[in-house]
C-alpha cells in the first residue's frame, strides 16, 4: 500500500512555516468563534481581533505555502537538486528529547497567549485618547487641547468618532490610512474642514449615553457679558432654556428637543458644505403623517438644486456641532476669565485691551505670546499710563491669562479659531438656530417657521446695577440691549454685529 503524502514541492521551510502558522491561527480563530457564540455581550475589540486580525494572519500565512512551492519549482528549473526532507525523530523516553519538547510546547503556548494579549492591547491603545491626541501632535493639537477643556473630557475619542462594533472600527482605520499619508506628505488641510462627512450617526453614539426621550423641561443658564467700557460693566442675562423633549406617548414632546426625531422627523437641504445655508426644511409628524415643507422665499432652491442636493435627517450634531472641540471667541474667553477672577475686572478697560490683543493675527503661538504682551503693555502705556504705573502687577497678570486663553482657543499654525468652527447652539456669534428659523422660511400657504424668542427661552433677569431687571411673570422679560440701538436688534441677527471680537 502506498502511503499518502503531500506533493514534493511542499517540503520546504517557507511552506512548512506558513502551514504551521495557518493551522495555529485557524484553531485559535475557531476557538474564539465558538466562545463568541456563547457570549451575550461581546467587547468590540473581541470582534476586531476575531474578524480582522486573525483572518489577516491566516490569509498571509496560507499564502506562504504556494509561495514556497513556487520558489522550490524555480529551483528545479535551475537544475538544483531537491533533497528529501527528513523529519526529526522524537523519542520522549530520552530526557533530552523530553526537555526539548517541553520547552517547545511552553514557548509556543507563551507566544500564542502573548501575541493574543499584545494584539488586543495594541488595538486598545490605538483607540486611546493619548494615541488620538498626541501621535500626530501638530495636526491634532487644537482638537486635543479643546477636548481636554470640554464637557466630554472624560469620554474617549473613539466613543464618539467610532462607537462600538467591528464595522465602524474597520472604516475608521481605512480612513486613517489616508490620514497618515496626508500627515507624512504634508497634504492635510489647514484648518481641517467640518462637518465630518463620514461621522457615525448620533443615534449610534451620542444616544448611548444621552437619553433622547427624557423630558428635561426647563434649564436655567446664565450668559455672562462684560461691556467694552472703562468699568468693564457686568451685563448678565439669566435665561430659562426650554429644553423639553420626552416621549410623545406621554404627551410631553416639546421644547428644543422636539427636533430630535422623537415625535417628528426633520429633514433639510443645505447649499454649502458647512450646512450654514439652509433654504429647505421638511417636517413630518410621525404620528399623523402630516408633512410641512418650508422654503426660503428670498432664495428658494432651483429645480436642479432640489435634485442634486442631499436631504439630511436632523440629529444631535446639527445643533451640538461642537460638543468636545469648542474654540471660544476672544470676547467669550475674556468674559470667562474676568468672571472667575483670573483677569481683574477692576482694571480699567481690560476687556477691550485683552480682546484686541487676543484677536490680532499672529503667525505662531510663540509670536502670539509676544504680541499679546506687547499689545496690552502698549495699550496701557499709551492710553492709561497712570494705571500702568500703579497697577503693573494686575496688567502682567492679565497678560498671562490672555496668553493662556489664547493658547487654548486659537492655533495659528493650523489656522484654527472660533470663526472657522462656529457653534450652532444659539445665535449670538453665528447664525446657529437661525439657519432654519428665519422669517423667510415659509410654506406655500405662507406659514412661517417660528422666530419667536420665547419659543426656546425666557429671560428671567438681565442687566446689573440700577439697570437690572427681574421677571415678575411667567412670560419673562423683553430683551434689552446693553447699549441703546433702538429696535435694530429686532431687525437683524445678533451674529451680524457680534463676531467674537469688539463690535
Amino acid at each position: 500500500m502506498i502511503k499518502p503524502r503531500l506533493p514534493r514541492l511542499a517540503y520546504n521551510p517557507v511552506s512548512v512555516f506558513g502551514a504551521a502558522i495557518a493551522i495555529i491561527s485557524g484553531v485559535l480563530g475557531a476557538v474564539l468563534l465558538i466562545e463568541g457564540l456563547f457570549q451575550e455581550d461581546t467587547n468590540p475589540y473581541f470582534g476586531i481581533f476575531l474578524y480582522t486580525v486573525i483572518p489577516a494572519i491566516f490569509v498571509f500565512s496560507a499564502l506562504l505555502v504556494p509561495i514556497g512551492m513556487y520558489r522550490q519549482y524555480r529551483r528545479i528549473l535551475k537544475g538544483v537538486a531537491i533533497e528529501e526532507m527528513v523529519w526529526p525523530r522524537i523519542d520522549l523516553n530520552q530526557k533530552t528529547h523530553r526537555n526539548a519538547a517541553i520547552i517547545v510546547l511552553l514557548g509556543t503556548s507563551f507566544f500564542i497567549i502573548f501575541g493574543a494579549v499584545g494584539s488586543y492591547r495594541a488595538y486598545h491603545f490605538s483607540e486611546s485618547v493619548e494615541f488620538c491626541g498626541t501621535t500626530c501632535h501638530n495636526v491634532m493639537k487644537p482638537e486635543y487641547t479643546a477636548y481636554q477643556n470640554s464637557p466630554h473630557a472624560r469620554v474617549e475619542c473613539a466613543a464618539c468618532h467610532i462607537g462600538s462594533g467591528a464595522g465602524w472600527f474597520a472604516k475608521s482605520k481605512m480612513a486613517g490610512m489616508y490620514q497618515v499619508y496626508a500627515v507624512l506628505a504634508d497634504k492635510y488641510p489647514r484648518p481641517i474642514p467640518t462637518p465630518i462627512k463620514n461621522l457615525r450617526p448620533a443615534q449610534e453614539t451620542c444616544e448611548q449615553c444621552h437619553w433622547p426621550e427624557k423630558f428635561w423641561g426647563g434649564q436655567q443658564k446664565q450668559f455672562v457679558h462684560y461691556m467694552y467700557d472703562s468699568a468693564n460693566t457686568h451685563w448678565p442675562i439669566n435665561m430659562l432654556i426650554k429644553t423639553g423633549g420626552g416621549d410623545p406617548e406621554t404627551g410631553k414632546s416639546s421644547g428644543i428637543h422636539w427636533h430630535m426625531n422623537i415625535g417628528v422627523k426633520v429633514e433639510y437641504k443645505a447649499r454649502d458644505e458647512e450646512r450654514s445655508d439652509i433654504p429647505w426644511v421638511q417636517i413630518t409628524d410621525q404620528t399623523t403623517g402630516r408633512v410641512m415643507l418650508y422654503q426660503n422665499s428670498e432664495s428658494p432652491l432651483t429645480d436642479s438644486e432640489k435634485v442634486a442636493l442631499e436631504s439630511r435627517q436632523m440629529d444631535c450634531m446639527d445643533c451640538h456641532n461642537r460638543p468636545s472641540h469648542v474654540y471660544n471667541s476672544p470676547d467669550h474667553a475674556i468674559d470667562e476669565a474676568i468672571l472667575v477672577g483670573r483677569i481683574p475686572r477692576s482694571l480699567p478697560e481690560i476687556k477691550k485691551a485683552a480682546v484686541e490683543a487676543m484677536a490680532a493675527e499672529y503667525e505662531s503661538e510663540e509670536a502670539a505670546a509676544i504680541g499679546i504682551a506687547n499689545s496690552i503693555t502698549t495699550y496701557y502705556q499709551t492710553n492709561l499710563p497712570e494705571v500702568y504705573e500703579s497697577r503693573r502687577s494686575d496688567v502682567d497678570r492679565s497678560i498671562k491669562e490672555t496668553q493662556r486663553v489664547y493658547s487654548q482657543n486659537i492655533f495659528p499654525e493650523m489656522k484654527v479659531k472660533w470663526s472657522e468652527y462656529p457653534s450652532n447652539l444659539g445665535h449670538f456669534s453665528s447664525n446657529g438656530c437661525m439657519r432654519c428659523h428665519s422669517p423667510n422660511m415659509v410654506t406655500d400657504a405662507g406659514i412661517a417657521l417660528t422666530t419667536d424668542c420665547n419659543t426656546c427661552h425666557t429671560i428671567m433677569s438681565q442687566g446689573s446695577g440700577d439697570r437690572a431687571q427681574i421677571a415678575t411673570t411667567p412670560e419673562g422679560l423683553e430683551f434689552v440691549h446693553p447699549e441703546d440701538i433702538d429696535d435694530a436688534w429686532k431687525e437683524m441677527g445678533c451674529w451680524e454685529c457680534h463676531e467674537g471680537v469688539q463690535p
